[in-house]
Parts: C-alpha cells; structure tokens; sequence
C-alpha cells in the first residue's frame, strides 16, 4: 500500500512562501515524499482557504504561480483532489456537535479529518495540533 498524507492550508502555504520559517524542511519532506511514490490529497475546502491566504501573503506572480503548480498537480494524477460533498459536510456538522470541547478547530479541518477518516489517510502536512486532538489517530509530518 502506497504512503499517503493529506496536505492542510498551512502545508501549502509553507510548500509555496519562501518567506515561511520552516519553507525548506517542508519542500525537502513533500520532494522526497513524492519521490518515495506516496499519494497526496487535499480538499476543495482546504484550496479555499489556501487561494486566500496566498494572494494576501505572496505577490500576484508567485501566488499565481502557485496556483497554476497545485492546477499541474491536480491534473497530472499527482495531487488528489476531494470535495467537500453534502455526505462530507454532514458528517463534518456531526464533528462539530461531538467535539464541544474543542471550539477553536476550524470547519474546515473538520472536513478534512472526515475525508482523511474516510480514505485512511493518517499523516497531515499541517502546523496545527487540532488534527491530534481529536483521538483519530492521525499525525502530523514531518
């Protein structure tokens, strides 16, 4: 079975801002993980969020540049990219309601942990603690 790892918002915007503290341990673990054949995801959600933050952060060009490479990604079979269906959604409602605890979690890593749950996917590319929080067993790379 191939390696496989979801990529969260931060991971892309630390894979495309050279500005980012950790852009070079993070472009070095996503070439060698592509390069070992391991199958990487992300959502229409989580490129929400990413497309906004890398125009406000990056200049025109290179957040452009960034988004015509996650384009060649997605349409070179290399990149996975799922939908946040109304299936998706609902359980990602249900995530909310059960995790009361935890209101800081966002919705949208909300429906990313149902995706990765959904597709077994276990590794998240992500500087955010909340994917271990929730007792799903993922964790964080690298």
């Amino acid at each position: 079975m191939k390696n496989k790892l979801f990529i969260d918002s931060w991971g892309w915007i630390a894979i495309q801002n050279k500005q980012e503290p950790r852009y070079l341990e993070i472009n070095a673990f996503y070439k060698n993980f592509s390069l070992q054949g391991g199958v990487v995801y992300t959502s229409d959600y989580v490129l929400d969020e990413t497309i906004t933050l890398l125009f406000r952060r990056l200049p025109y060009s290179l957040a452009q540049k960034a988004i015509i490479l996650i384009d060649e990604a997605v349409n070179g079979g290399y990149l996975r990219l799922e939908w946040i269906t109304h299936d998706r959604f609902e359980k990602a409602k249900k995530l909310r309601l059960k995790l009361q605890d935890k209101p800081r979690i966002s919705f949208t890593d909300l429906t990313s942990m149902v995706i990765m749950n959904e597709i077994g996917v276990m590794q998240v590319l992500t500087d955010d603690e909340h994917f271990m929080q929730v007792g799903m067993n993922f964790h964080k790379v690298p």
